[in-house]
């Protein structure tokens, strides 16, 4: 069973090993459970690092988060990680959430800040009592537990950072509270990804940095993602995707192999691994292991 701290990113890292993770949400409804346990069950076998369950705006999703960390920390093989944020949170609650991620067996949480109820670009206003930085929530869940944190990287910088030297001092300040390792938000540009790296070894910070992977299979909703969390889609990607407008197989097969170029880039500039947006769906992250001959 996946109980346990486990092995940690820094430890697989140091054996020279790659790291290949996945994240999902909690579901909304009956059939969208069922979705997510096809899911695990697909991808189970590739024996990832960790699989992450994100934490709705708010605490929206909190009992689901729970309820479904605890059920991989039981039933399966596999390492969850619970995301947690600050937003909508006394001190005192993060606490007793932490406490309760501990009890079900759930050591490892990737803590985040959290976006205001607005979106990301929105104004941030702290809830009274609570934390407004996700470098003080990691130092929280390292005092109230055995934990391995995981935070937050975007190598287009937050939209909220003043600069992309602000926003690696903040990786950095995450990193020196204690969390072991960084996950990116999406990218598409490999050098995007390494000047982020650099700007973080440049302040003597060697935290591994994982690149989160979003395959493009609908332009549109990637692009509007893009614009809401400030990770732009370059011309040329848009260019390879709009030429197989109207063909929704050829767009998805175009997709795939952009992200499969882009992982290929990464694996081979030295990046520790990969990290997958799966959208509760297995097939787009099985379609890129097998372009990348990643097996069983």
């Amino acid at each position: 069973m996946g109980t346990g701290r486990g092995v940690g990113m820094a430890e697989l890292i140091g054996r020279g090993e790659r790291s290949f993770s996945f994240e999902f949400f909690p579901p909304k409804d009956e059939a969208g459970e069922e979705r997510l346990w096809r899911a695990i069950a697909a991808l189970e076998p590739y024996r990832p690092t960790f699989v992450s369950v994100t934490y709705g705006a708010g605490g929206s999703t909190r009992d689901s988060t729970v309820r479904i960390t605890s059920r991989i920390a039981n039933e399966t093989s596999l390492t969850p990680m619970a995301h947690l944020t600050c937003v909508g949170h006394t001190r005192a609650e993060l606490e007793g959430i932490l406490d309760t991620y501990a009890a079900a067996g759930v050591h490892h949480v990737m803590a985040l800040r959290g976006d205001p109820e607005t979106g990301p670009r929105g104004e941030w206003t702290p809830t009274p009592g609570g934390l407004t930085h996700a470098d003080e929530l990691v130092e929280l869940a390292r005092s109230r537990g055995d934990f391995r944190i995981g935070v937050a990287a975007f190598p287009e910088g937050h939209p909220s950072a003043a600069s992309l030297d602000h926003d690696a001092d903040v990786l950095v300040a995450k990193a020196r509270a204690g969390a072991e390792f960084a996950v990116t938000q999406m990218f598409f540009r490999a050098s995007d990804y390494f000047a982020l790296v650099e700007r973080v070894r440049a302040r003597g910070v060697d935290i591994p940095i994982l690149p989160g992977i979003m395959p493009i299979l609908n332009l549109s909703a990637i692009r509007r993602q893009g614009e809401l969390i400030g990770a732009d889609v370059p011309e040329e990607v848009v260019a390879r995707i709009a030429a197989h407008e109207g063909d929704k197989d050829a767009v998805r097969a175009e997709g795939i192999a952009i992200a499969a170029e882009l992982c290929e880039e990464l694996l081979a500039g030295g990046a520790p691994g990969l990290h997958f947006y799966t959208l509760n769906f297995s097939r787009a992250t099985l379609e890129i292991f097998a372009a990348l001959n990643v097996t069983v």
